[in-house]
């Protein structure tokens, strides 16, 4: 593993009933499986990508390990 692997801790902080029911299987996919709980993932462009269709649901926070 590298030094300057980048990951980002996201945080589930809005619920996700009446959520479209694709954004629902993004969530799931992601790890997420209560209100306020995280998931720390590699800062990449498949989960960036993911991020940008669920950010009404999420908060992102930069973690360098």
């Amino acid at each position: 593993m590298s030094e300057n692997t980048k990951k980002l801790k996201i945080t589930l902080v809005k619920s996700t009933i009446g959520a479209v029911p694709k954004n629902k299987e993004i969530i799931k996919s992601m790890g997420f499986h209560k209100l306020n709980s995280s998931v720390v993932l590699q800062d990449n462009d498949s989960t960036r990508g993911q991020i940008r269709l669920i950010a009404p649901f999420v908060k992102v926070e930069e973690v360098n390990e």
